[in-house]
């Protein structure tokens, strides 16, 4: 099936394809779950094009977003066999095939702009590249997705630990979920993609994402409430075949990374707090919407932060405590 929609896919790309697709020496499809709107979607569009231009035309990016060729949980299977050159794989999805890679998603403990320049380049990023090349996927790109979250109901605000008691809720991540849980929320493992559709027809009450997404989601069509607070970090790492990307002429390598690292830099969210321009997106579309001011955020930290690090050094172990040493030098 998965080869079948890949074949589609690409006579399709073929077809529709201008003759500058047919000139590329060097192709590099990537796969990603975002629509359209998303921001990421439309960071990777300028993307392509600064690949073209870099390049000097010798590579051509082809883009399936939206989840049209794989779903997120196929994405890591499919670079690292070969199936597709490159995909967009976000931090929170490696679960637990690398738990490491939940360190930025502690509640309350990485966030700001200054500290999303300084992880980029630092021993805890270089660390968990590592850790993803052992598991077949080289990247080559950390891009910013969010450095908020949005918990949206359709019952009321969240915006205290007691009010997610019973609540039940589309998670992140078993570490994140550490955290809901503790504050008393049911939480539901299930894809960005699918969250819609749970939410319309009332297979959970609740969800969280990023503020941005929420508007490109259109969860304010199935949800009232929302509260917005600066929690984490999400990457999207832009990941590619190791064998493939080896292969390339150093320039087209050189060329390809300099229009990833472009991404990276536009990725960075330069405001502190939650971008109002963000929040007046949802309440323009009827959503009521607050953002948890800093009280509000220690008094949720106090009880989410302990229970997601204690998950969270189970499972990464050794490695696990020494990424927490290293962000605490950022």
């Amino acid at each position: 099936m998965i080869k079948t929609r890949l074949l589609a896919a690409c006579a399709l790309t073929m077809v529709m394809g201008s003759t500058p697709a047919l000139a590329a020496d060097y192709t590099m499809r990537i796969s990603h779950q975002f629509p359209p709107s998303h921001h990421t979607a439309q960071r990777l569009e300028q993307f392509a094009k600064d690949v073209q231009a870099e390049t000097d035309g010798k590579a051509e990016v082809q883009l399936f977003g939206a989840a049209q060729l794989y779903k997120p949980q196929q994405h890591h299977a499919a670079v690292a066999g070969g199936q597709i050159e490159a995909a967009i794989i976000l931090s929170i999805q490696w679960g637990g095939t690398l738990p490491e890679m939940a360190v930025t998603t502690i509640p309350f403990l990485i966030s700001s702009p200054d500290k999303q320049r300084a992880f980029i380049d630092s021993d805890a990023a270089k660390l968990l590249e590592q850790k993803m090349l052992d598991k077949g996927v080289k990247n080559i790109g950390w891009l910013v997705d969010t450095n908020d979250i949005v918990f949206t109901s359709s019952t009321g605000l969240l915006d205290s630990p007691e009010k997610f008691n019973g609540v039940k809720m589309r998670g992140l991540n078993r570490l994140f979920d550490a955290g809901l849980e503790a504050m008393g929320a049911v939480s539901v493992a299930m894809p960005g993609s699918e969250t819609y559709q749970a939410l319309q027809t009332r297979v959970i009450d609740a969800a969280l994402t990023g503020v941005q997404a929420a508007s490109a989601r259109k969860f304010y069509e199935v949800q009232k409430y929302a509260v917005a607070t600066p929690i984490f970090l999400v990457f999207d790492n832009l990941v590619v075949n190791p064998a493939w990307w080896n292969k390339l002429p150093i320039d087209v390598q050189e060329g390809i990374q300099r229009a990833a690292d472009k991404a990276v830099q536009t990725s960075i969210i330069p405001h502190d707090g939650v971008n109002e321009a963000d929040i007046k997106a949802l309440t323009d579309n009827g959503m009521e919407v607050v953002v948890l001011d800093k009280q509000q955020q220690e008094a949720m930290a106090k009880v989410m932060q302990p229970a997601v690090m204690k998950e969270f050094k189970k499972a990464a172990g050794s490695d696990g405590e020494k990424l927490l040493d290293m962000l605490e030098t950022l």
